[in-house]
């Protein structure tokens, strides 16, 4: 389905918790996507609940990187970033952008930065607004409504109404090159909303999935990579969006009661339903 289809993303390693590139690889491969990583930090846990976590910042190795990948001829027809370690890897991911991205390839950005009206650790509103840059390089952006505050400079709140969100995507709009997934509507009892806009054309969908009452690290990341993995094999970002959505929905489902389980979801155990929402979706 995906056949020679090649994508680079780039987002930390956390060597123990479900998230970021230890769910990217799993997700995009099972799509038939051959992806490639780049490690933008190595943490011994991800930052939520653990403390006295290891960090090694791999800074420094981006541009060397990038240098061999000239060197060898290696470009991409995607490339997808998450997680940045800091402001300073942005401007080397744009070179990368620049010159290891197909002509017609295509870029997402994952702001990972913020929830719940929090800065992840070590995040500031510098960083936001060197990431909304980093969001004008990309055909698709990903934010939940905190990360889309701290792009826009907006105070945050549990619940945006309709129109608010709808004026939300609609500013994101100017930080992307078409399209911007809002992730984050509450409006329907029940239901968890993501604003699907795509300036080019000008249209607005509103894509629901059954709302579980449980958050957790690590969602986030398996709701990109399923959106990504769909985009690349073929499907509109409303579909996409719906595909993700209950791909997360459903892993929140097999971790919800698992007292023992409180860093991430089992995104691995859908990872076989993959198929049949691309068939019926």
């Amino acid at each position: 389905m995906n056949e020679n289809k090649k994508i680079l993303t780039i987002q930390d390693i956390s060597c123990y918790g479900q998230c970021s590139i230890t769910v990217a690889l799993p997700i995009l491969s099972a799509f038939g996507i051959e992806t490639a990583i780049l490690p933008s930090a190595v943490l011994s846990t991800h930052t939520s609940g653990f403390t006295d976590f290891t960090v090694r910042d791999l800074t420094e190795d981006l541009p060397e990187i990038r240098k061999h990948w000239e060197k060898e001829e290696i470009y991409f027809d995607a490339i997808y970033t998450g997680f940045i370690a800091s402001a300073e890897q942005m401007d080397y991911i744009k070179d990368i952008i620049d010159s290891r991205l197909k002509p017609d390839g295509l870029v997402f950005v994952d702001p990972a930065m913020a929830d719940q009206g929090e800065f992840y650790n070590g995040f500031d509103q510098e960083f936001a607004d060197k990431m909304g840059a980093l969001c004008k390089l990309g055909d698709y952006i990903l934010p939940n409504t905190t990360e889309a505050c701290y792009i826009l400079h907006k105070p945050w709140k549990e619940n945006f109404t309709r129109e608010e969100m709808l004026e939300m995507a609609d500013e994101l709009s100017q930080f992307t090159k078409r399209h911007v997934i809002l992730k984050g509507d509450t409006n329907e009892e029940n239901k968890m909303g993501m604003i699907v806009l795509d300036k080019q054309d000008s249209s607005v969908d509103i894509v629901y999935n059954d709302k579980v009452n449980y958050i957790s690290h690590g969602t986030g990341d398996v709701f990109a990579s399923s959106f990504v993995g769909s985009i690349i094999s073929g499907k509109s970002p409303s579909q996409s969006a719906k595909i993700a959505g209950e791909l997360t929905k459903k892993a929140i489902e097999k971790t919800v009661g698992d007292k023992t389980h409180t860093y991430g979801v089992k995104f691995e155990q859908v990872i076989p339903e993959i198929y049949g929402l691309l068939d019926s979706i």
